[in-house]
Parts: C-alpha cells; structure tokens; sequence
C-alpha cells in the first residue's frame, strides 16, 4: 500500500491511518531512545534540545491517539500490527538513529518523514472520489493539523540546527 495511489475505500484508509500510528511510534521511540542515550552518557543535554525531544515524544503520542480514534471510526477491519510494522520499517525505517550524525539531524529526518506521509495522504484522500464512513472533511482536517504540527516541528529542529552554526 502506498500513499502515492488514491484512497477508494475504508480498509485502504484505516491501513494508510495505521501506517501513520506505527510512523508515529517510531519518531516517539526514536525521540525518547536519544534522550537516554544522551542521559546515559552523562552528557548534559541543551535545555531547548531536551525540550525537542520531550515536544516530539509528546506530540507523536497525541498524533497517534488522534489516528487511532480515526482508524476505530471507520467502517473497516483492523489490520494487524506486525503487517504495518513491516510495511513502514520497508518504507520508512531504511535510516536507524545512528545512520545521522547527531540527534538533531535524525530528528530533522523523522520530523520531515512525517510531514511528507501526511501532506501524501491528504493529497491521496482529496484525489479519491470514493464514499468513506467518515466524513471526508473531518479526516482531511485531523490530517492537516497533525501535518501542520510536523511542519512546526521541522522549522523548530532547523532553528536549532541554525542557531549552532
């Protein structure tokens, strides 16, 4: 299943909106496993890169919770969670934390990976014509904040990333 076809149905759907519960896991755990990482040095971490750490962890848990009430609206079968665990590590997990160098950049690389499935799949959802259990509208609009919430977390990391220059 990619994000580059049209959405015509439910089951399409709910798998594209669990691809995206399982994405967040990854930015989530990804976030959190820096953030230990950089503990267990005993390095000192920046307050404002601690603060984007905690924000992403935070955000990608809420950003999940929103999806997954989406997912249990629709009129379709779940699919089970090791099938999208593959699907998204073969389409978005080719990159481990440790392929960037610093934690910046990996977030740079999450964050911006986000951002492109939501902006993908509203583009998908807005070029079908099919009838979905949901209304349309309300799922373009969730999509659409949680992918606005990704772009203010790309310009966040690139402040950072700036302001270290």
């Amino acid at each position: 299943m990619s994000v580059d076809q049209r959405v015509d149905s439910d089951h399409q759907l709910a798998r594209l909106l669990q691809i995206g519960v399982v994405l967040e896991e990854v930015v989530e755990a990804r976030a959190y496993r820096h953030y230990q990482s950089l503990a267990e040095e005993d390095r000192d971490l920046e307050a404002d890169v601690e603060a984007l750490l905690e924000e992403a962890a935070t955000e990608s848990a809420r950003h999940r919770e929103r999806l997954e009430e989406l997912v249990d609206e629709l009129d379709a079968d779940s699919i089970p969670f090791e099938d999208i665990e593959t699907l998204v590590e073969a389409r978005y997990g080719r990159t481990k934390p440790e392929d960037f160098d610093g934690v910046l950049y990996d977030q740079l690389c999450n964050e911006e990976t986000a951002y492109k499935f939501y902006d993908d799949l509203i583009d998908a959802i807005e070029a079908s014509d099919a009838a979905f259990s949901l209304e349309r509208e309300h799922v373009v609009d969730v999509l659409t904040e949680i992918r606005d919430e990704e772009a203010e977390g790309v310009e966040e990391v690139t402040r950072i990333m700036e302001a270290r220059e």
